[in-house]
């Protein structure tokens, strides 16, 4: 009996390997097959995302009941928008990256598409809002015109600057004369249809968009030239370590889309109270509180890219500006005509234009020696984007005539 007792061991021994064999299958087979709703829910990026939502709701009710419109509650309520609006577009990224994943489209196609109009979110939706509100309020179409150029300005000169600054980058010459020198031409194309009819009607609109999708179907009909190395790293920096199944993913587009969208509601309302309160013009908070804050996407992705020593930092920043001055701008002249008030045509026309092509022709021109960015090239942006703001204080003291 203790003979066979000890043959039945040894016999039944060998099966305990397959039983942890099966469980670890089942294991990779969930993962593959992707994180549901349980795991969302627990998920910390939905839980700021709510929690700034709540958060938002609140003390904009605070205020509205107790008819409390001081500068810090301004500047409370701009701050918890901003925030929102950013976690927002990317909780909209994650899972609209993850449902093209399960319709089998290339990695390289979604870096493309989805990842670079993703973090040009906020700009889209400020813009389009802007534009939508503007009828009650033309000032708003200043914000709108502002909040492209101060995002083009600010992502070209400060944010670049604080990049190279933290980690020197090389310039891929092939990249620089194809989207840099884009980039440039749609900040002029879209100046010159501003200036010429002091404004941006909707076929004008439609140009630019139409030039935009013209400008994506290229890439992707040339994506093999393109290496892949520098895109696949821009849409590995958007991603998380999960997976997400299809409906976890519906609901990260639809609740990420929501709450940008009511995100975006919040701080173009407040921002114009504030420029109100502050007797500024719309087109400064655009151009400075709103352009900065809905460029905080870019910031985040290229800080984290230039951490792997790659030109995706740089291309980031300027895949971003080519979709503002194209897409962004142009969904908004398609919803509502743009039209420059009288007030802010001067601004615009002869400091905010001119800073933000002189910056951008500023930052090529330092690409193009030696095709490198040093530390001091950094802070020399730094300091481009800290002169603007002087300027733009002095105009608003009557010390700088336009």
């Amino acid at each position: 009996m203790g003979h066979l007792t000890q043959t039945s061991y040894y016999r039944l021994k060998p099966a305990q390997p397959s039983r942890r064999l099966s469980h670890n299958l089942l294991l990779m087979e969930q993962a593959e097959e992707g994180q549901g709703l349980t795991a969302l829910l627990h998920w910390n990026a939905l839980m700021v995302t709510v929690c700034l939502s709540l958060a938002l709701a609140g003390v904009h009710l605070i205020t509205q009941k107790l008819d409390y419109q001081s500068l810090a509650a301004m500047l409370v309520l701009i701050a918890i928008a901003l925030a929102l609006l950013v976690t927002s577009a990317d909780f909209f990224i994650e899972g609209a990256r993850s449902l093209a994943k399960r319709a089998g489209i290339a990695e390289v196609v979604i870096g493309l598409t989805i990842v670079s109009i993703g973090t040009s979110l906020p700009e889209i939706l400020v813009t389009g809002t802007a534009a939508l509100n503007s009828t009650d309020d033309p000032a708003l179409m200043d914000m709108a015109i502002g909040n492209i150029y101060g995002s083009v300005l600010v992502q070209i000169t400060l944010i670049l600057g604080i990049v190279v600054l933290f980690k020197p980058l090389n310039i891929r010459p092939n990249w620089l004369r194809r989207d840099g020198l884009l980039m440039l031409a749609a900040v002029v194309l879209l100046s010159v249809l501003l200036l010429q009819g002091r404004g941006l009607t909707r076929l004008e609109g439609g140009l630019l968009v139409s030039l935009y999708v013209c400008y994506i179907v290229w890439l992707l009909r040339n994506k093999d030239r393109i290496r892949e190395d520098e895109l696949e790293l821009v849409d590995d920096l958007k991603s998380t370590e999960y997976g997400w199944t299809t409906v976890a993913s519906l609901v990260m587009v639809v609740l990420g889309l929501t709450m940008a969208v009511y995100a975006a509601s919040h701080l173009v309302k407040h921002a114009s109270e504030l420029a109100l309160m502050l007797n500024v013009p719309h087109v400064i908070v655009g151009t400075t509180i709103s352009g900065l804050g809905t460029s905080l996407p870019e910031l985040t992705v290229a800080l984290m890219a230039a951490k792997k020593s790659q030109g995706v930092a740089i291309g980031t920043l300027v895949g971003s500006n080519i979709t503002d001055p194209l897409l962004s701008i142009g969904i908004a002249a398609m919803i509502n005509p743009l039209t420059i008030s009288a007030a802010s045509y001067d601004l615009i026309a002869y400091l905010i234009i001119p800073a933000t092509i002189l910056g951008v022709c500023f930052c090529l021109a330092m690409m193009w020696t030696d095709f490198e960015f040093q530390r001091w090239e950094g802070g020399v942006l730094i300091g481009f984007y800290l002169f603007f703001l002087v300027l733009l204080e002095m105009q608003r003291q009557g010390f700088l005539a336009l």
